[in-house]
């Protein structure tokens, strides 16, 4: 992620960088591994194994906040000045600053695997073809989709929610609501594992190196 003039990545540790180039690793203060990191009201926050949390102003001091569960998070967001993060068997905690965590009702017990926010709205996906819709992070909606494959990734952009899974699953929805599954120019079977967009552009990636590519 991207905040107040730093690059934030995890990779069994956080490295931060100020130009991409040159990467710098610092002391986390936890042993379990971490998988989302957010920057968002002036905070980067980092979530992980075991209900780790982890908030840091600037990317090199970092501070543990309790969560008070040990399930693992696997995504976190920010929007409408509102901290989401998502995890193990439906977890789903929200915080407006960061430090003070709200456990919240998903209605399921499957893995969540990411989340976004756009539109007005929070999406999170997961196990089995799990897609839930929040208007405030509070009460959670499931959306019908056609698939049952996991789904890894979602993303929004260009008034588009774009989610993206295993074996090769991409759906995507202007309102999260409704969903349409979309095929790869290639038709690989792999599984993506991440999706984002930028300057004009949806890119996902996968395994065996996959990376594909999408203006619409």
């Amino acid at each position: 992620t991207y905040g107040n003039g730093t690059f934030v990545t995890l990779g069994g540790t956080i490295l931060t960088s100020c130009d991409g180039t040159t990467w710098t690793e610092r002391t986390s203060g936890t042993s379990w591994g971490l998988f989302g990191v957010i920057y968002g009201n002036g905070l980067f926050v980092t979530v992980g194994l075991g209900g780790t949390i982890l908030t840091s102003s600037d990317g090199i001091t970092w501070t543990e906040r309790t969560s008070g569960v040990s399930n693992f998070f696997n995504g976190i967001t920010y929007g409408n000045g509102l901290f989401v993060t998502v995890g193990q068997l439906g977890v789903i905690f929200t915080s407006p600053d960061g430090i003070t965590w709200t456990e919240r009702t998903s209605g399921i017990f499957r893995n969540l695997y990411g989340v976004t926010y756009g539109n007005g709205l929070f999406v999170t996906v997961g196990w089995n073809g799990t897609i839930l819709t929040s208007p405030d992070g509070n009460s959670w909606t499931s959306r019908t989709n056609g698939t049952k494959n996991i789904i890894f990734g979602v993303t929004y952009g260009n008034g588009l929610f774009v989610t993206v899974g295993r074996l090769g699953t991409i759906l995507t929805s202007s309102d999260g609501t409704t969903w349409t599954e979309r095929t790869p120019e290639t038709k690989r079977r792999r599984h993506l594992r991440g999706v984002t967009y930028g300057n004009g552009l949806f890119v996902t990636v996968g395994e065996s190196g996959t990376i594909d590519t999408s203006l619409d």
